[in-house]
């Protein structure tokens, strides 16, 4: 991991030590994200987080035995969900005349306006299920000048529990910004966006061939704003994800990309070796700051051998909006990695079992219905081998030598309480990693399939690491340079994101 330091400011809005829970009468049920800690002349006693959270009754998770046993969770693995049934409207017809307005949905849609709180936006986020918000000047209007997304409520937790570090140009900003949230003031998104930077605004007419899509996909852009041609009315929002699921399950009517699912990823050469990830036992808030910090969505969680052992992604942050989950922050990764799985079985009735990694022999059909099946954006590419859904098991691939640094960010203060419901703490030493998964060698993505179609149906994408590269050098400075006032006139093109 990469070592933060030279930042001798770290703006806290308010410490997840001393913070108390408020809410107005007509706030959702998601706790506000008000955090005060600056005393205040009539302030009495303000109740710690462990007085908050003294009573709270065990996790679920310690009593509730798994509802897939070990046969059924190899079989799972062995054999990943199929592609879904072919929708005959695409019979006969070659994907390339597909147009991007017959893949997205105008009631997928959730828009926000510019001066709405931070705290309602994220009730929105949560609530609506939406991956992503529209944002808008009015309530009135049908077009968009921005987004706002799990990466940037993860920006927006991170300056609210001290985590960004300004630079000196906007230094005075940020403690104005600190103040407001100090004093109970509403922070409007107009605000919140200039904590830094987010996905680029790109846009497609409606009436753009899917080509269009695939390369600027393969590109390294996540989603894409559809407007009806030659205005600026949103119609649609297509993500990777969304334009991947198309292809897979209608690939038996598309023989120019479905030759290619029967072809290992090795042989493809599709992947990087140049992985982010971090070990179980470091605290959250480091997770946390790399993911913004390197402009990435999700980080591998690792043993102490760099076996994979668990997943956290910025999407993970609804998890931790409420006052009461600031303690999470202090804890491993791992033991967050518990609290996902346990949350996501009490949503869907069962545990949850994280199939999330493949080997250098997975053939591409195997990675693209575990990526769609667990509705990922990435797949950890281990050593040991993960067994096909085709054919016979996959040879075991030759280890490779891969040196993954995980240096320490700040040094972390111990967590203030150990909560009675936690349960028991796993060391990263503990873990047996390699018999869960295997040794981090790499990681392929939705961007890394993109770009094999766009490039095997004779288009040219960008190389994906210029805009990584790109992403990443504009999160360093941890502040975007303008603001949503100027957002109209400087909606991104492709051209303008292989910068």
């Amino acid at each position: 991991m990469e070592q933060e330091n030279g930042h001798k400011d770290t703006l806290a809005p308010a410490s997840p030590r001393s913070s108390e829970e408020s809410r107005s009468p007509h706030s959702s049920r998601h706790p506000s994200m008000r955090l005060s800690s600056l005393p205040s002349p009539n302030s009495t006693h303000r109740h710690s987080f462990s007085d908050q959270l003294r009573g709270i009754p065990p996790s679920p998770r310690s009593s509730r035995q798994p509802s897939l046993s070990h046969a059924a969770v190899q079989d799972l693995l062995n054999n990943p969900p199929t592609a879904g049934t072919a929708d005959p409207a695409f019979a006969g017809r070659d994907w390339r005349d597909v147009t991007v307005n017959e893949l997205v949905n105008p009631k997928d849609l959730r828009f926000v306006d510019v001066d709405t709180g931070i705290e309602a936006a994220t009730n929105l986020l949560i609530d609506s299920g939406a991956p992503v918000l529209l944002i808008r000047t009015t309530s009135t209007e049908k077009s968009a000048i921005g987004t706002f997304d799990y990466r940037d409520l993860n920006q927006y937790l991170l300056f609210a529990t001290g985590g960004l570090h300004p630079d000196d140009e906007h230094r005075q900003f940020l403690l104005e910004l600190a103040k407001k949230a100090q004093q109970g003031e509403r922070i409007p998104l107009k605000d919140a966006k200039n904590l830094g930077t987010t996905e680029s605004f790109i846009t497609l007419p409606h009436t753009a061939q899917l080509t269009q899509a695939v390369e600027t996909f393969g590109s390294g852009v996540h989603r894409i704003v559809i407007v009806k041609e030659g205005t600026t009315k949103v119609t649609g929002i297509l993500s990777q994800l969304r334009l991947v699921k198309f292809l897979w399950e209608n690939g038996r009517h598309f023989p120019s990309l479905h030759h290619l699912y029967s072809r290992s990823i090795q042989d493809l050469g599709i992947g990087s070796q140049s992985v982010i990830s971090i070990n179980g036992d470091k605290p959250l808030n480091e997770a946390l700051k790399v993911m913004n910090h390197r402009g990435i969505s999700s980080l591998a969680v690792v043993d102490n051998s760099y076996n994979v052992v668990g997943n956290i992604s910025t999407t993970d942050v609804k998890l931790l909006t409420k006052s009461t989950s600031a303690p999470l922050l202090d804890n491993t990764c791992i033991h967050f990695v518990s609290v996902i799985l346990t949350t996501r079985g009490m949503n869907d009735g069962k545990d949850s079992i994280p199939v999330f990694h493949v080997n250098p022999y997975s053939t591409l059909a195997h990675t693209v219905a575990k990526l769609v099946a667990t509705r990922s954006h990435r797949m950890w590419i281990v050593d040991s081998p993960s067994p096909s859904s085709s054919g016979p098991p996959t040879p075991a691939s030759q280890p490779a030598v891969l040196h993954i640094p995980h240096q320490s960010l700040a040094p972390q203060a111990a967590p203030p309480f150990l909560a009675q419901s936690s349960a028991p703490v796993v060391s990263a030493s503990a873990m047996p990693g390699a018999y869960m998964s295997g040794r981090l060698n790499g990681v392929v993505s939705l961007t890394d399939i993109l770009n094999l179609f766009a490039r095997a149906t004779g288009l040219h994408p960008t190389d994906p690491g210029e805009y990584r590269r790109f992403r990443r050098g504009s999160s360093s400075s941890e502040v975007i340079r303008g603001s949503l006032d100027s957002a109209r006139s400087s909606n991104l093109s492709l051209d303008a994101s292989k910068r």
